[in-house]
C-alpha cells in the first residue's frame, strides 16, 4: 500500500456511515478530511472514538449537504463553524476550516477560510494538525507526524502565543504528554506553560474540572502531575494535591498490578488531605457533581479502621455498614499508603471479596417487632436498629430462631 494511501483499511474510514457522511460533504466540489483525534490515534495504533471532520464548506454549506442525503445535523457550534452529524453509528462533528481573528484566553472568534495551512496553523500542537482524505491518504502540513513518531507533544509555532489563545491548552499539553509522549515533556513548551500560568486563572471551573480528571486517568499520571506541581501549575488549578506520593502509587496499583480502568475520582481523592469543608470549597471551585463531592468527603473523612490484616468477618462487617463504594475507596487509599509490597496479596483479597460480596438482609419486619409487644411509631426502627446491631455482630446470622429470641429480649428490656 502507498504511504500516501496508509490508513485506507482502517474500520472506522470505512464504516457506512463514515462514508455516506463524507460523500455527502464533497458531493458539491467541496474538500473534507478527517482532522486530529482520530488520524492520531489511528497512525498511532490507538482506539478510535470521536471522529472529527474539517471542511471548506461553510456550516450552513454542510447543513445542507448532509440533509439533502437523510443525514440529521445538530448546529452545535454554527457560530464558530461547527456542525453535528448524527448517523446511527456515530456523530461527526464538522467544522468550516478557519483562523483565529481575535481571542481572549478562553474563546476565540473566528473568521471562516480555504487554506489548509491557516487552519492548521491555529491548532495546538503539532501532532492534532494531521489530516487524511476519505481514502486514507494524511497530510501532514506542519511536521506532525514526525513528533507523533517521536512522541513530541510540541506548540505550532510560538507556545506563549498558542497558550495566550485559551489557556486550557497548558493542562492539555499535560494531558497529551502523559497519553502520547515519551521521556521529558517538550522544552520550550514546559517552560511556556510555567511562564504562563496565571492565565488559567481567567477558565471555568467546569473546564480545569474535565482536563484535571483526564489527566489523571493516564497511566503516566504521576509524571505529568510531578512536572506540574514543578512547573508551579499545580499550585494554580490543584492547590490542595498535597499527597502525590499517594496518588502515584494509585495510579501504579491500577495500571500495574489490578490492571482495572482508571477511576478518576479515587486518583483525585488519593491526592488530597482535607476534611468535609476543604472537599466542599474544592467542590464548588471544579463544579464536581454532588455524587462526586459527597464520594470524596466520604473516602477522605471515614474514620473506620481500614488495615491490610482484617479478617474476613471484619471485611464483611465494614462492608456492610460502609457499602461497597466507601469500602473499596478506602481500601485502594489503604493499600496505596503502604509502602510494604508484601502486603499487596491481602489488600487485593480485600478489593476482590468486596466486587464478589452480596449484601445480606436482616429477616426482621415491622410486622414482627409489633407482634412481640412494640407499639406502631418510631419505636419500632429504634428495636430493629438494635436488633440490627447484634444480628450484624453475630456475622449476619441467619437462623431465626435467634434472631427472634434476641427481639424478645430487647423488647423486654423496654418498658412501655
Amino acid at each position: 500500500m502507498s504511504a500516501e494511501k496508509e490508513l485506507a483499511r482502517a474500520a472506522w474510514l470505512n464504516e457506512a456511515d463514515t462514508k455516506a457522511v463524507m460523500e455527502a460533504l464533497g458531493a458539491k466540489g467541496g474538500t473534507a478530511r478527517f482532522v486530529g483525534g482520530s488520524v492520531r490515534n489511528a497512525l498511532t495504533g490507538e482506539p478510535v472514538s470521536d471522529i472529527d471532520i474539517a471542511t471548506t464548506e461553510t456550516p450552513e454549506g454542510a447543513k445542507a449537504l448532509l440533509e439533502a442525503k437523510g443525514i440529521k445535523v445538530v448546529p452545535t457550534g454554527i457560530d464558530h463553524g461547527t456542525v453535528t452529524a448524527v448517523t446511527p453509528t456515530r456523530h461527526f462533528e464538522i467544522t468550516t476550516l478557519r483562523v483565529d481573528v481575535a481571542t481572549d484566553g478562553r474563546r476565540a472568534d473566528v473568521a471562516f477560510t480555504g487554506d489548509w495551512l491557516e487552519d492548521a496553523k491555529r491548532r495546538d500542537f503539532t501532532m492534532n494538525a494531521l489530516y487524511c482524505d476519505a481514502d486514507g491518504a494524511v497530510h501532514d502540513p506542519l511536521g506532525g507526524r514526525e513528533d507523533l513518531t517521536a512522541r513530541v507533544v510540541r506548540f505550532i509555532g510560538d507556545p506563549h502565543e498558542r497558550i495566550r489563545e485559551d489557556y486550557l491548552r497548558i493542562l492539555r499539553f499535560f494531558r497529551f504528554h502523559a497519553f502520547y509522549g515519551k521521556g521529558e515533556p517538550d522544552a520550550a513548551g514546559l517552560r511556556a506553560c510555567a511562564e504562563e500560568r496565571e492565565g488559567l486563572r481567567q477558565l471555568s471551573g467546569e473546564r480545569v474540572r474535565d482536563e484535571l480528571l483526564k489527566i489523571a486517568s493516564a497511566d503516566e499520571a504521576g509524571a505529568a502531575f510531578r512536572h506540574m506541581a514543578a512547573a508551579g501549575i499545580l499550585a494554580v488549578v490543584l492547590p490542595e494535591a498535597s499527597r502525590l506520593d499517594r496518588f502515584e502509587k494509585l495510579v501504579e496499583i491500577e495500571s500495574q498490578q489490578l490492571f482495572v480502568p482508571a477511576d478518576p475520582i479515587l486518583r483525585l481523592g488519593a491526592m488530597l488531605d482535607l476534611d468535609e469543608a476543604g472537599v466542599a470549597a474544592l467542590a464548588q471551585r471544579l463544579k464536581l457533581s454532588n455524587k462526586d463531592r459527597d464520594r470524596l468527603a466520604a473516602m477522605l473523612t471515614d474514620k473506620t479502621k481500614i488495615v491490610c490484616y482484617l479478617s474476613m468477618r471484619e471485611v464483611r462487617r465494614a462492608l456492610y455498614l460502609m457499602g461497597r463504594q466507601l469500602f473499596k475507596d478506602r481500601v485502594s487509599l489503604g493499600w496505596a499508603d503502604d509502602r510494604r509490597g508484601h502486603n499487596a496479596f491481602q489488600w487485593r483479597a480485600m478489593l476482590a471479596m468486596a466486587d464478589s460480596w452480596e449484601k445480606p438482609e436482616l429477616p426482621l419486619t415491622g410486622e414482627m417487632i409489633k407482634a412481640a409487644g412494640v407499639p406502631e411509631g418510631p419505636e419500632i426502627g429504634r428495636v430493629r436498629r438494635e436488633v440490627e446491631e447484634w444480628w450484624v455482630d453475630s456475622d449476619f446470622i441467619d437462623d431465626e430462631f435467634s434472631i427472634i429470641e434476641r427481639l424478645k429480649a430487647v423488647v423486654q428490656a423496654t418498658v412501655y
